[in-house]
């Protein structure tokens, strides 16, 4: 699943490409793939609406809109990505935003006036998703969707002080706490394995034993951890996610069996809360 790294890249390949421009129609080719509002009301009000911005929260892609705001979640397989010209659509594309040219004009009823360029169709945002889990929302209140997500890791309300406090409030285990989105948005598998890692720490230690060194450390593991996937464009581990460099630098995870970068001692597998973990028993002794 694309975590804060990918989709904070997805998010920064597509911002010049799409603002400023406007959404003439929308084809959707599987009606599951909508989860707000239904599918007939989500065509006829996107028609029309202006990219103004193009963005992340956690794990959500966000397309700031004239009026509404475009929320994706890629899930397991989800991708979006701008092709142009407009060629064949693919098996497993789901949605597909038809959009003017880049400095275009609209041609929808009711906005913009003239003829039509020609050049306007040939662009197209496609929403592609193998396993069918990604989901769409289109709504004035994105709070509706997010509302419930906790800080992000790379802004200002995550502080040490207040990692300590979320942690000693309750009691987990450390990785499934780290994984629940409302707690921390934007960290999945990868990234929790990374930054546990480098903190030191075992994914199974109880959240509110922690000291207070070993808080200051995992805020300073998940911080570089993901700033790292991010300057690596993420990790590319499947054919789901495309161009990211970060999978060459792992420090354990999917690397059971292989030496541990820090000790040398080999790196094995959990399951931790019914995921797939990788840890050195050396460093993240407990």
């Amino acid at each position: 699943m694309p975590e804060l790294p990918e989709v904070e890249t997805i998010s920064r390949i597509l911002r010049p490409k799409l603002m400023g421009r406007t959404i003439l129609s929308a084809q959707v080719r599987w009606s599951g793939t909508i989860a707000f509002p239904s599918v007939r009301t989500f065509r006829r009000t996107i028609a029309g609406q202006q990219i103004r911005e193009v963005g992340r929260r956690g794990k959500f892609l966000r397309l700031q809109l004239s009026e509404y705001d475009l929320l994706i979640h890629l899930r397991m397989s989800g991708d979006v990505e701008l092709r142009e010209p407009n060629g064949r659509f693919k098996l497993h594309d789901r949605l597909i935003l038809r959009l003017t040219a880049r400095g275009g004009r609209a041609n929808v009823p009711g906005i913009g006036r003239g003829p039509r360029n020609r050049r306007e169709s040939k662009s197209t945002l496609v929403f592609n998703d193998t396993r069918k889990f990604g989901r769409v929302w289109l709504t004035r209140n994105m709070d509706e969707v997010l509302g419930r997500l906790g800080p992000e890791p790379l802004g200002r309300a995550f502080t040490a002080d207040w990692l300590y406090e979320g942690v000693h409030a309750r009691r987990r285990q450390l990785k499934p706490l780290l994984l629940d989105q409302a707690f921390i948005a934007g960290l999945g598998n990868i990234y929790t394995d990374e930054a546990l890692h480098l903190a030191k720490l075992h994914p199974l230690k109880i959240s509110n034993t922690l000291s207070r060194a070993q808080v200051v450390r995992l805020h300073d593991a998940i911080r570089a951890t993901l700033r790292e996937g991010i300057r690596r464009n993420g990790a590319s581990i499947d054919w789901v996610y495309r161009g990211g460099d970060f999978q060459n630098h792992f420090r354990v995870y999917d690397r059971a069996g292989q030496p541990c970068p820090v000790c040398g001692t080999t790196i094995v597998r959990l399951v931790v809360g019914q995921r797939g973990t990788h840890i050195c028993p050396h460093c993240q002794r407990g």
